[in-house]
């Protein structure tokens, strides 16, 4: 087929349709239904597992292995985009990670804790979230390729509410699976000889016991349909998409660490600009922060609040992650207005300051009601801080200079904010044994990052 003039309808709206396909990893894998599975693996109080010749605790395992993940997207994520900018072939690179991502999330179907198991089970995981965050990379360094600077802001904002959309559409189908799963096809029968001779008691026992069984296999089912809507509907953004000019280059040592020399640079042009140095110094402190919370809320709620059952759980659990998602909307707006008005800096230390509060409200916290009370103020300042960092960089930005390379490196700094963050909880958790001292000791990262907002120089035009 002929290829897509740029900021055509159809072109943008094939990029776009990406979102759709991705953002059920987001929502099914990182935030609710496999924390939920994993945890409901472990059937003693005390959840250890054994992998890679040590002893950890469950949700400490599996926060080290994201924080490894995310360190090798840090480093690959600059090589391999200036690999497929040079080459021009960034489509391969973006069909290879959605793949991998793809493969991993069916993987998870036979995920297991067992000794023999463990190692394979984490690779399944560690292919799904390298995948989507690699296919990331080249997902967003299509827009000023297909989409003019007049086009960008609209385009995106639409991918993201497509992502949200379909995620939520996928969730709810999967969360219609794990409640009701003989709706599904799912076995919930009991031995016929219990039913026959059986106590009240002792059927309904058993009755319990078919339909958690089969609330557990629909979830290791959901995993799988993740991978298959991932790569399904992935194939109409790669039909339209460019594949990207040929260059006919060959990949040199030179090539490979270009991107790298590329963030060395705009370091040394950093220290060249007090206000952009000291805001993202901030940024680097909050932000590791407020992923780590993101990335492990969901196991926090699993394990530390006292939930009634395991069905109150689950429907808890994703129930509240569907709150955080429809009030960060609500959030980011109430942000944008607030920035408009009081500015970039001064709002984003109120936000901060009300994550700090968190950090001690969820130490406390142990009945269901006070953890949606906790997921409701997240969503209020999820949505918020993340657009108005990004934003309040870019704004401070050199006007005349080419700023690819400086998002480059805030990208690369907010996933290294990210590993830090999640190695220390998880070393916290592995050491103390609980997840409240690990989420209590981020309350030093929120003050930290205060601290450095009130450092960020003032300027005339509004952004303090």
């Amino acid at each position: 087929m002929n290829q897509l003039k740029k900021g055509s309808k159809k072109l943008l709206n094939a990029w776009a349709f990406y979102d759709w396909a991705n953002s059920v990893y987001t929502l099914t894998i990182t935030s609710s239904i496999f924390p939920i599975f994993y945890s409901a693996l472990f059937l003693s109080e005390i959840k250890m597992v054994q992998a890679f010749g040590f002893e950890f605790k469950s949700t400490a395992l599996i926060t080290f292995v994201t924080a490894f993940t995310f360190l090798l997207v840090a480093f690959m994520s600059p090589i391999l985009s200036g690999i497929a900018d040079y080459v021009g072939n960034k489509k391969n690179f973006l069909k290879f990670f959605c793949y991998v991502g793809s493969i991993g999330c069916i993987g998870l179907y036979w995920f297991d804790i067992t000794p023999e198991k463990i190692h394979l089970s984490l690779l399944f995981y560690f292919m799904g979230l390298i995948g989507y965050w690699g296919s990331l990379v080249f997902y967003n360094s299509y827009l000023p390729d297909i989409a003019f600077p007049e086009q960008q802001d609209g385009i995106s904002a639409k991918g993201f509410s497509m992502g949200y959309i379909g995620s939520v559409v996928l969730l709810l189908l999967n969360l219609a699976m794990v409640m009701f799963p003989h709706w599904f096809g799912f076995d919930i029968s009991i031995p016929e000889t219990i039913r026959e001779t059986g106590t009240e008691s002792e059927i309904n026992f058993a009755m319990d016991a078919a339909k958690d069984a089969a609330s557990f296999k629909a979830m290791k089912v959901s995993f799988i349909t993740v991978g298959i809507w991932w790569a399904l509907f992935s194939q109409y953004s790669f039909y339209f998409l460019p594949k990207g000019t040929s260059t006919g280059h060959k990949v040199t040592a030179a090539i490979v660490f270009n991107g790298l020399k590329e963030l060395r640079l705009v370091w040394g042009e950093l220290k060249q600009n007090l206000r952009l140095k000291r805001y993202l110094y901030a940024f680097f402190v909050f932000s590791m922060a407020v992923q780590t919370i993101m990335l492990v809320a969901v196991y926090f709620g699993e394990e530390e609040i006292a939930w009634e059952d395991g069905k109150a759980k689950t429907i808890g659990l994703i129930g509240s992650i569907l709150l955080i998602q429809l009030v960060a909307v609500i959030g980011a707006f109430l942000t944008s207005r607030a920035s408009s008005r009081f500015g970039n800096i001064k709002t984003l230390i109120v936000i901060n300051f009300i994550w700090m509060g968190l950090c001690f409200y969820a130490y406390f916290m142990i009945t269901p009601v006070q953890f949606y009370i906790a997921a409701a103020i997240v969503g209020l300042v999820m949505g918020g801080i993340q657009s108005l960092a990004r934003s309040t960089y870019s704004k401070f930005l050199p006007e005349t200079e080419e700023t690819t390379s400086y998002f480059s490196f805030y990208d690369v700094a907010e996933k290294i904010g990210i590993v830090i963050g999640m190695v220390i909880f998880a070393t916290i958790d592995q050491i103390t044994g609980t997840m409240r001292n690990a989420i209590l000791f981020l309350f030093v990262f929120f003050l930290t990052g205060i601290v450095l907002l009130y450092r960020v120089p003032k300027n005339n035009q509004g952004i303090n």
